[in-house]
């Protein structure tokens, strides 16, 4: 199972790689916004970009925001901020910061040290392609996951399935064949193993529809996911 994750995210980098060059973006959400507090820290071992409203309680709901084969830029930093500006704290790990070479491991025991802090309220997690698939194996792993959401996310193996405690919500391109061939067997296991779920495919689109910084961007797909993300992590994360 493991190495069969490895394939799909090496050819998806592939894929991305032969893509159009990355345009120039603005951020959605400024670092500086006075609405928020912002810092760098620590969990698990991984360097973490953490957003949350100024004005919000000291218990907040919790959001462990995944990047893409990027990284953690500019963009997920946004995301994060984004997040926050919703009502939720978001924690956005460099996964490649972490000590170690199994990232599921190491976000693991990230999420670990989150859920132990006074000032996590529940936890739910949102990734965009292999940060994604992440989402979910981590959904699979730790109860304390309540609300997974995945962008065109690499699909992973159905036997973990029945682990899965959280709500889950999937993002899917139209087009984009090597994803989308394994969604009716993995939302046939999510039903048998009643995962709530909600699975929403974006006509016209492709991979990394969300991402405003490459060509594939789709302004009104983006928009609509991301407000159906933040309508269901309110619900899944009172």
């Amino acid at each position: 199972m493991r190495r069969e994750r490895r394939r799909l995210i090496v050819r998806l980098a592939a894929a991305l790689a032969a893509a159009p060059l990355a345009r120039s973006r603005a951020a959605e959400v400024a670092a500086s916004d006075a609405r928020l507090d912002t810092a760098t820290t620590e969990y698990g071992g991984s360097r973490c970009y953490v957003a949350r409203p100024r004005s919000g309680a000291v218990r907040l709901p919790t959001v462990i925001v995944l990047h893409d084969e990027r990284g953690l830029g500019a963009r997920m930093e946004d995301m994060a901020r984004r997040a926050a500006l919703a009502g939720f704290a978001a924690i956005a790990p460099e996964l490649s910061s972490a000590r170690g070479d199994e990232p599921i491991g190491n976000l693991v025991a990230l999420t670990d040290q989150v859920a132990a802090r006074p000032e996590s309220g529940k936890l739910g997690c949102l990734g965009f392609s292999s940060g994604g698939t992440l989402a979910l194996e981590l959904a699979a792993r730790r109860e304390t996951i309540v609300a997974a959401v995945a962008f065109y996310a690499a699909l992973p193996a159905v036997l973990e399935v029945p682990r899965i405690k959280a709500r889950v919500l999937l993002h899917l391109a139209e087009n984009d064949p090597e994803i989308n061939t394994r969604v009716p067997a993995y939302e046939a296991a999510l039903n048998a193993a009643g995962v709530q779920n909600a699975i929403h495919v974006y006509p016209g689109t492709d991979h990394d529809f969300h991402d405003d910084s490459v060509a594939r961007h789709h302004a009104e797909a983006a928009a609509l996911a991301w407000s159906r993300t933040v309508a269901f992590l309110k619900d899944a994360l009172p």
